[in-house]
């Protein structure tokens, strides 16, 4: 029996209020996160706008797996992998650019943007072999959701929308700020590698407690008043919307403030060409609403976190090991309001940010505490007393209830328990 099928006592080790430490140190569990997980659930991979045009790459992953995100000579997004057929020799070393074919340096196979192969050198010693057969290998299957590209190695499961659920709507509402209803991703990625597992990141991106503690120095300096958000005394939510996907809701304090534009820390009068195209675009009424609510902060299992002004990308590479890629939000039609995006992306998420430096720490610290084994067990019960259902019946509570957490780790454990 390999490493993967290790039998596990799901059940035990999550359990509703309790994970055991080990979920997030053993690589035995590591590698059946892979298989069960990353290699069989939907996967956000990559954005429609970063290969505009036919032939445009971009390297991309799937946990360690790199793969190739193609527009293909018909315009169709491919989802290739980077080992040639032949001897298994990466294809691809550029990061992005524009080719119509690859072509192995170890034997000089060339394969097509789509994946098929197109040519083989001394082709004499090949007489007989099926060409068809041996063109790149693909992810089985590719759905994308208003731009998102999301792939899945499994040939067969839920479809892509019956995988987003109801948090189908955090996309639609992320759209729905551009003037033009379109997200374009070219602003470039930043990468920050942490030494801690994934899932302390997916945990951590919708965890409504600990943003007054580990923020509290930047939240004292910019005076933003987000740091209001997150505190006891807040209308904001946490939500579970099924399917491992979860939520803070900010809506309920910004529409109690009623703002346009306070979501992003400014005003209307700094952004009049913004207000008139939002307004032309959507009426007066709706595109207030949304000036007012803005941007969501939700987590897509098992690895999209769209981040109000930024969107990350988790990259499981190793139990100890995960790579952040991360990117300011743009808004096709809003250029004044994507430059601030990039600007404060590089202050909160930069190489010198304040944001980012800070969780990067906690997660850290947070592995390395696991190490340790007493107490052997995660507590992740704050908040289970208040739990409610909203009017879509999904779960929510308070902001800093720990209702994502126990939903996630729900979710897990079922996929986990999964033949």
């Amino acid at each position: 029996m390999g490493a993967m099928e290790k039998p596990f006592n799901w059940a035990e080790l999550v359990r509703p209020e309790h994970v055991h430490g080990s979920v997030y140190t053993d690589p035995a569990i590591f590698q059946a996160d892979l298989e069960k997980i990353w290699y069989r659930t939907w996967v956000y991979v990559g954005h429609e706008s970063e290969v505009p045009k036919p032939d445009d790459f971009v390297m991309k992953s799937i946990g360690p797996q790199p793969i190739i995100m193609t527009r293909d000579r018909d315009g169709k997004i491919q989802l290739l992998q980077n080992r040639c057929t032949h001897r298994g020799n990466q294809i691809c070393q550029a990061h992005k650019g524009s080719a119509s074919t690859f072509t192995c340096p170890y034997h000089g196979w060339n394969f097509g943007s789509d994946g098929e192969l197109r040519g083989l050198p001394f082709s004499s010693g090949y007489e007989g072999v099926d060409r068809s057969k041996l063109a790149l290998g693909r992810v089985a299957r590719i759905a994308s959701y208003k731009g998102f590209v999301f792939g899945s190695f499994a040939s067969e499961g839920p479809t892509l929308e019956d995988h987003l659920g109801a948090a189908h709507v955090a996309i639609d509402k992320l759209v729905e700020t551009s003037p033009e209803g379109e997200v374009e991703i070219t602003a470039g990625f930043l990468q920050h590698k942490v030494k801690a597992n994934w899932k302390l990141l997916v945990e951590n991106e919708t965890d409504g407690y600990h943003p007054q503690f580990v923020h509290a120095s930047i939240f004292k300096v910019a005076e933003s008043g987000i740091g209001s958000l997150y505190g006891p005394n807040s209308t904001a939510l946490s939500r579970y919307f099924g399917n491992g996907h979860t939520e803070f809701d900010l809506r309920p304090e910004f529409r109690q403030r009623g703002q346009l534009l306070g979501w992003f820390g400014t005003t209307p009068e700094k952004y009049p060409e913004y207000v008139a195209r939002m307004r032309a675009a959507y009426g007066d009424d709706k595109a207030n609403a949304i000036m007012i609510d803005g941007t969501p902060h939700t987590m897509i299992f098992p690895n999209l976190f769209i981040a109000e002004i930024q969107m990350f990308v988790l990259q499981a590479t190793a139990v100890d090991e995960t790579v952040q890629h991360v990117t300011a939000l743009q808004f096709k039609g809003a250029p004044e309001l994507n430059r601030r995006m990039r600007q404060q992306t590089m202050g909160s998420v930069g190489s010198a940010g304040f944001l980012l430096a800070d969780d990067g720490e906690m997660y850290e610290r947070t592995q390395r505490g696991l190490q340790s084994r007493n107490p052997e067990w995660v507590y992740i019960g704050r908040g289970k007393h208040r739990e409610r259902r909203d009017e879509q019946g999904l779960l929510i509570s308070d902001v800093t209830d720990e209702v994502p957490s126990r939903g996630m780790w729900e979710h897990y454990r079922s996929m986990m328990e999964a033949k």
